[in-house]
């Protein structure tokens, strides 16, 4: 498999596990960008002549299918920047149908990009943010939405899959819950749907923002489903050009969906590279994805456990990132560390502090795995984790 990603080729020795802040790219996403660049280069929309017209055709196709790959309509696919830039236009959009005493429910397991916005709207509009009360491992369950959901919930706000404890939500029950009180739910899917099939039709969720770079594709390119009512509904909170039908000195009209939510020349490469990336995963196979991921996570988490220097902070099996630390020694110095030994993991709070408030931990190293790894790298990293203990033990950092 790592012969379909050219950044091993002059990297040999590199063991990757860092797929949850960004994953490798395919050739054929590579390619596909590049083909905008040498074949193309022209802005969409706007052009008359072949090219513009040819790849705005290319755009066009690429939102159909990525519709396809989430079961949506191609109207209800907005591009965007990324996974923040669509959550934060969802908590802009709703703050203008939000009044003073609205609750809005969040969690403390979410990334920055899905709490930050609405802590604006709140200071904003002086709505009440309610948090969901997470397990002792840091877990969503239902029954703990359920003790917090009111007729006050204007709005839900949570992530799928944890993007540090790897922690799966119920969604689709979460949704059903929250529409019985008339509330609209947005859903940070941007570690759930680089490992899993999405359905957004069938989990019936209201918004679902998700990044390309997580799931082999480009960066600077994000998509923001919505249900075609609500967007209807909804007033744009970017403005400029294209997005706009009729302009008068003193009024707008508004293109229809999804035009009128993207201002400007959206990322035309990206997108090129995006309808690649689709491809590429339909290819593979996205039961064979997640599958392989967590396979190779359980097979390194095995090895973890047995050293008992190392302290786990997520066994259960729900997704292929394992977050841990070596007891008494600082995340930072054991990532440098495994650096050393071209060991690729991530260190910190992750742009989750709450969370590790909530776990009492200043920081965490998380290791992601992704089905472009394999035995070899498990070796490698369990390898690697074992010298560095030895290391700190050496220099009596740690007994």
């Amino acid at each position: 498999m790592k012969e379909l990603f050219p950044v091993y080729s002059k990297n040999k020795d590199l063991v990757y596990l860092d797929s949850a802040a960004s994953s490798l790219k395919p050739k054929a996403v590579i390619d596909a960008i590049n083909d905008y660049y040498l074949n193309y280069s022209v802005n969409i929309e706007r052009g008359v002549y072949k090219l513009a017209l040819d790849a705005t055709k290319r755009v066009e196709e690429s939102r159909e299918n990525i519709a396809k790959f989430i079961n949506a309509n191609p109207e209800e696919v907005i591009f965007t920047r990324g996974a923040s830039n669509s959550l934060n236009m969802v908590a802009l959009m709703l703050k203008r149908i939000l009044h003073e005493g609205d609750e809005v429910i969040v969690s403390e397991l979410e990334h920055h990009s899905s709490f930050l916005p609405w802590l604006d709207v709140k200071r904003e509009k002086n709505i009440k943010l309610v948090f969901v009360p997470l397990t002792k491992e840091g877990k969503i369950t239902v029954e703990n939405f359920k003790s917090v959901l009111s007729s006050k919930t204007k709005a839900v706000c949570l992530t799928h899959v944890s993007n540090v404890l790897g922690y799966k939500t119920d969604v689709k029950e979460i949704v059903k819950l929250a529409h019985e009180v008339g509330a609209i739910v947005s859903i940070d899917g941007a570690q759930a749907i680089p490992h899993e099939r999405v359905d957004v039709k069938e989990l019936d969720v209201d918004f679902y923002s998700f990044s390309f770079h997580k799931m082999c594709g480009p960066t600077g390119l994000g998509i923001l489903y919505g249900k075609k009512k609500i967007l209807n509904s909804l007033d744009p909170v970017e403005f400029g050009g294209e997005m706009n039908d009729e302009v008068s000195k003193d009024s707008v009209t508004y293109k229809a969906l999804p035009y009128k939510f993207e201002t400007g020349t959206i990322p035309i490469a990206e997108i090129f590279g995006a309808n690649a990336t689709i491809d590429f995963l339909n290819e593979i196979g996205m039961d064979y994805i997640g599958k392989r991921g967590l396979e190779l996570r359980n097979m390194a988490l095995k090895e973890l456990l047995k050293l008992k220097e190392i302290e786990v902070y997520n066994g259960s099996e729900e997704s292929s990132v394992i977050a841990f630390n070596i007891k008494g020694v600082h995340s930072h110095d054991l990532v440098t560390a495994l650096a050393e030994e071209n060991v690729a993991v991530r260190a910190g709070h992750h742009c989750a502090e709450p969370l590790h408030r909530f776990l009492g931990l200043s920081a965490t190293t998380r290791a992601s795995f992704y089905f472009y790894n394999d035995e070899c790298d498990v070796s490698k990293f369990i390898d690697a984790v074992k010298k560095t203990i030895s290391f700190f033990k050496e220099v009596h950092y740690i007994d």
